[in-house]
């Protein structure tokens, strides 16, 4: 028999197969928890920088030869380009740069190959004589190192990097592993050191040396003899084995002369000028960073990286020696990924024991499956998108754990509801509850939704970091639907029970649960698994806890304390629905609402692009002027190293490790640079143990302050403090960029802003730097070409004939089992500082005007003068350009410091040296911070009218969608009232995203509100009593969709986390505050806290108030229009629902 109530099809066929539906669930158990353990499992999302790199080496070359020469002719090719964001480059002594940017919708793959071919039709402007053709690579950000490996010991550095290298070869037979670089380890070198006076008195040139080495070190084949039977391979191996074996080769000379090697060189087996320093908490060390390939998982890789070397150090490695791990990305994974696992299991918790107290605590377990349901179906599509298990991801499920049950509350709530009344068996109730709210939960979801929507179209490095998000969460929700229409119907109908009046103890049978449990739990302890063991023994206590206390606790909420709120509840939308009271109602919060708008705009509210944490590490970077050298740089980060050491103490129980480096691996940590050496630069690292191991009195952050106070004030170098910020790369807090055509105006400006801006000393900013590579000392030649013209001498000759003596020239390799070192010929030191020998050096050439070698001194046709030059010119979209940066001091907000900025940028082009031919740009991250808020102004824009379009297809009436929609004003409301309450500062990404979202998430309770006030008036309600009832009958579900996204983020935002893991193996819960996820995602918890809460709260009373009197004010426009009469109190006449008998507030509450 057909029944007489609406279905919803697809539940009642689930209800009807239920061991389908069980066995359906078995599976996507087993799936979600296999995907959720190979995912890999990173910290932060591997982002895809849509920024391609360009690279030309051009030896013995000025930088602004190669801007002109090299730089300027690609860009030219390059302007052109589809998708082009933005084209940066350096121009340095020997080397052209080029950063391609693209948009990030752009296909990276294309975009290279766009680069390659514009590189490609520049190549016939380029000069000749490049050693190489230029390179296209794309930046991969994965490809950072995942962990140093620092080995140290009582011995030589040889024997050291031999070690270092018996790791490499093993690490980087990992599967997960790309590479290992070594820094800090002396690379062999064979020296050809040539006396330069016997050199000269022997008559032999560098080309003459260079041709005997090369010449004498071939291995070449003969062809074949045949010889009886056989063919005999004929071979000439002249291949170097020993130094002695180049020591004692003949040199011819250009006149005939035979000289030995040894006789005009000294043969030097030898390492190549140091060209880092490496230190670990003051030992020198020979590093391995060692980085992982893109998609590989980081936990899975370090657990086996320390396997390794466990095993190396403990069979081929002497006890003495040292092997440690610094800097391990997985420590900081392996702590966010178990904080927010945790965060999701108290959330859980929490969320469960206050949907038992509504609902019992059967049916909380019917509405809390949809969470960890809903999660493995998500875990069982990820792999296939590519994704990893990261920060992002992680708290996606957070935001999740609270929204996904709201679906399962509504139908188990209803379904608890229709079969308490008694009209129904179980069964059929619950298909009845299904189809009764099938409209507004799907309504709902889709709401909840479509918030998410804009943000899959996010852009930028912020977009590509924040885009798992939205992702997740439409999955999720997506899976939440399936699992409270598919799922939970049956469980209720398998499991829910009508309840008693008075709770009933069975003592036996809790006393058998009991000790079962505990019997249980001392077995699994006797066979060494304690943590079912100890599953076990909560669940002895919690089986007599929850018969005597907690039951009883839940039926007087049910029967006293829930009644009695919603008697409250009820009476009070009783008063407010009473003759002019709703009018004064509706004055009131709009006159609440003005005030409040009026408090936000004239606070003083702090907008950050992403809160500040706690550092993990801290970075002390010393720069000196371009071209000291080596180690004098070292010198001074000594210096620094024991500044930093002073303010750490001794034997300081937070700190981990001090790192220093010098010249390679000093560059800033988001720079692309890492692994180029630059003599001029060191960085001190500072490493902390993780936040909960933390026990000093200090904060990191107050450490880090005191660091920067405690640094010395050097002459010409530059000191600034650090710290790992975690965020997306981006703009540095202060930025001023100036662009122009012509070099001179540009530094001309450029030197007088930099100097303006630093002696007007600008509160926050810590030390102003720029990216001008400053004047560094050069000795020029300057060559007669008249007097080389007449001896028939070019300057190339002379050039690389000085470039040989100084630089050196790979000539030769010596081979050695399966290594190959360079045989490098260049003069003896002792002649190569000196200035008097290297002009006196003689160039032999063949004069082609005689046809016979000459041999003339450099001094002859040069002469030599002391200059300085820049060391490098820098453009940005095809202008050369100067960037002016600076961190911000703590305590100080960037907008404001900004601000303050841009005052003296405005002052300083009033100044004679300012020209308008040079543009100034006064950027940073207030820059970055207006984009960002521009996008998700728009995203949050876009939702709303997602929102409003599908509201209007559920209720077909604009009124009731508008009513709905003021909810999102009052959560908006609320989440600047706790803003300003609480003095927190604004985060423009995440608690903008949070804006967006709550966008979705409040609508909900108006849904669920106006639907039932709707059914009831169908029913033939009168208005004012539908709405009082259905208030009173919505108000739990209500009240607990808002509460259950609320407490799943309580944990996040309050930074409270317990270890579960060391809870159910140890009974150690490891209780703590803070940790680096917690204090990420502050903001977003707290935004949606704050506004979700406020508008609940008002909308419990509001949002039923104006739909009373929007319905009574249609009405009554009708009845002046004639349409009808006003029957406010009156039972409706709804039979078969037609003709002019149909109540008018039912015509304007079902069409609008």
């Amino acid at each position: 028999m057909k029944n007489k109530f609406r279905e919803f099809p697809i539940s009642s066929w689930a209800i009807d197969n239920r061991t389908t539906i069980f066995l359906l669930t078995i599976l996507i158990t087993v799936a979600g928890l296999v995907a959720f353990r190979s995912l890999p499992k990173e910290n932060f999302p591997e982002i895809a920088w849509p920024v391609i790199y360009v690279s030309t080496p051009y030896p013995g070359t000025s930088p602004q030869d190669i801007e002109n020469l090299v730089t300027r002719k690609i860009e030219k090719e390059l302007k052109g380009l589809e998708g082009l964001k933005e084209i940066n480059s350096t121009s340095i002594q020997d080397f052209s740069s080029i950063f391609v940017e693209f948009e990030t919708d752009v296909n990276l793959e294309e975009a290279k190959l766009d680069v390659q071919d514009a590189v490609d039709r520049a190549k016939s402007e380029l000069p000749n004589d490049l050693p190489a053709d230029p390179m296209v690579i794309d930046i991969n950000l994965s490809e950072i190192p995942i962990m140093f490996i620092n080995v140290s010991g009582n011995y030589d550095n040889v024997t050291l990097k031999r070690y270092a290298e018996d790791i490499k070869e093993e690490l980087e037979k990992m599967g997960e592993i790309l590479r290992v670089d070594i820094v800090g380890a002396p690379e062999r070198e064979i020296q050809v050191n040539v006396d330069l006076y016997k050199m000269q008195a022997a008559n032999v040139s560098f080309s003459d040396i260079e041709n005997a080495i090369a010449g004498e070190n071939v291995i070449i084949s003969g062809g074949e003899i045949k010889l009886k039977n056989q063919k005999v391979a004929v071979r000439v191996n002249g291949e170097f084995h020993s130094v002695q074996d180049i020591q004692n080769i003949v040199v011819r000379s250009g006149r005939g002369n035979i000289v030995y090697l040894k006789d005009i060189a000294e043969v030097v087996d030898g390492f190549k000028e140091a060209a880092s320093f490496a230190r670990l908490n003051g030992e020198s060390v020979i590093t391995l960073n060692v980085i992982k390939k893109a998609g590989e998982n980081l936990v899975d890789a370090s657990d086996n990286i320390r396997l390794i070397l466990d095993e190396m150090k403990a069979k081929r490695f002497p006890e003495d020696l040292t092997v440690l791990i610094s800097g391990d990305q997985s420590v900081m994974t392996r702590n966010t990924l178990n904080e927010l696992t945790n965060t999701i299991i108290i959330g859980f918790i929490l969320v469960t024991i206050v949907l038992m107290f509504f609902m019992g605590i059967r049916d909380a377990l019917f509405v809390g499956l949809a969470v960890p349901l809903s999660s493995f179906i998500a875990f069982a599509i990820l792999p296939a998108l590519g994704f990893t298990m990261n920060l992002i991801v992680l708290f996606s499920f957070i935001l999740a754990m609270g929204i996904v049950v709201d679906n399962a509350i509504v139908v188990i709530e209803n379904t608890y509801r229709i079969f308490h009344e008694g009209e129904l068996p179980l069964k059929l109730a619950a298909k009845k509850a299904a189809g009764e709210v099938i409209g507004p939960v799907f309504a709902g979801t889709l709401t909840t939704v479509c918030p998410f929507l804009p943000l899959l179209f996010w852009g930028g490095p912020v977009g590509e970091f924040m885009g798992f998000m939205p992702v997740v969460m439409i999955i999720t929700l997506f899976a939440s639907l399936f699992v409270a229409y598919v799922i939970n119907p049956v469980f209720a109908v398998s499991f829910m029970k009508r309840n008693t009046e008075t709770p009933v103890v069975k003592h036996r049978q809790v006393l058998i649960y009991t000790g079962a449990a505990a019997a249980l739990s001392i077995f699994f302890h006797l066979i060494s698994i304690p943590a079912l063991g100890n599953i076990m023994l909560f669940m002895a206590v919690f089986v007599p806890l929850y018969h005597y206390v907690l039951k009883w606790a839940i039926h007087w909420f049910q029967q006293r304390m829930l009644p009695a709120v919603k008697g409250s509840y009820r009476s009070l939308l009783a008063w407010s629905l009473e003759g002019r009271r709703p009018y004064g109602v509706i004055a009131g919060a709009v006159l609440f609402l003005f005030l409040v708008g009026a408090l936000v705009g004239a606070s003083d509210i702090k907008y950050v692009m992403f809160p500040e944490t706690q550092p993990n590490f801290i970075y002390v970077y010393n720069e000196l002027p371009t071209g000291t050298r080596i180690e004098v740089t070292d010198s001074v980060t000594r210096i620094i190293e024991a500044r930093v050491n002073e303010v750490l103490g001794p034997d300081n129980p937070d700190v981990k490790a001090v790192i220093t480096n010098v010249a390679i691996g000093a560059g800033d940590v988001k720079s692309f640079d890492q692994n180029s050496s630059k003599p001029n630069k060191g960085k001190v690292t500072v490493e902390f143990v993780s936040f909960r191991h933390r026990k000093g009195p200090r904060s990191t952050r107050q450490i880090m302050n005191e660091v920067r106070d405690n640094m010395p004030d050097i002459p010409g170098a530059k000191i600034t403090v650090g710290y790992d910020e975690q965020s997306p790369p981006g703009s540095s807090p202060v930025e001023v960029k100036l662009t122009a055509e012509d070099f001179g105006q540009l530094m001309q400006v450029g030197e007088g802003l930099y100097s303006y801006l630093d002696s007007v000393d600008i509160p926050g900013v810590e030390n102003l730097k720029w990216d001008v590579d400053e004047k560094r000392p050069e000795l020029l030649i300057n060559i007669d070409r008249e007097k080389a013209r007449e001896l028939g001498m070019s300057s190339g000759q002379i050039g690389m004939a000085l470039r040989t003596a100084l630089f050196g020239k790979e000539v030769s390799k010596l081979r050695s089992n399966e290594d190959d070192y360079e045989i490098v010929l260049r003069l003896d030191e002792r002649y190569r500082n000196d200035i008097a020998s290297l002009l006196d050096m003689r160039v032999t050439y063949m004069d082609q005007s005689i046809g016979r070698f000459k041999s003339v001194p450099i001094s002859a046709v040069a002469g030599f003068e002391y200059t300085t030059a820049y060391g490098g010119v820098n453009r940005s979209d095809l202008n050369k350009s100067i960037t002016i940066s600076s961190n911000i001091l703590t305590g100080y907000n960037v907008n404001d410091v900004n601000a303050e900025v841009e005052y003296w940028v405005e002052e300083f082009k009033k100044k004679a040296v300012y020209t308008p031919a040079v543009d100034i740009e006064v950027g940073g991250e207030t820059k970055d911070q207006a984009e960002e808020g521009q996008f998700l102004a728009g995203a949050f824009a876009a939702a709303i009218l997602l929102i409003f379009m599908i509201l209007v297809t559920q209720f077909n009436s604009f009124s009731s969608v508008l009513i709905i929609m003021s909810q999102v004003l009052l959560s908006i409301m609320g989440v600047f009232i706790g803003h300003l309450v609480t003095g927190m500062d604004f985060s423009v990404v995440l608690s903008g995203v949070g804006l967006v979202v709550l966008a979705g998430i409040v609508v909900n309770n108006g849904i669920i509100l106006l639907d039932f006030f709707q059914i009831l008036q169908r029913q033939g309600m009168p208005l004012k009593e539908a709405i009082i009832e259905g208030g009173a009958i919505r108000f739990t579900p209500v009240l607990l969709t808002a509460s259950s996204t609320v407490l799943g983020l309580v944990p996040l935002a309050l930074s409270f986390n317990i270890n579960f893991g060391t809870l159910l193996t140890r009974l150690d819960p490891q209780i703590f505050f803070g940790g680096d996820s917690a204090v990420f995602w502050e903001p977003f918890s707290w935004s949606v806290i704050y506004g979700l809460s406020f508008a609940t709260i008002i909308t419990l009373v509001i949002v039923p108030v104006i739909y009373y009197v929007v319905k009574r004010g249609e009405a009554r426009l009708m009845r002046a229009l004639g349409l009808g009469r006003l029957l406010d109190d009156e039972p409706h006449n709804s039979t078969n629902g037609q003709g002019r008998e149909e109540d008018l507030i039912d015509l304007v509450g079902e069409k609008g």
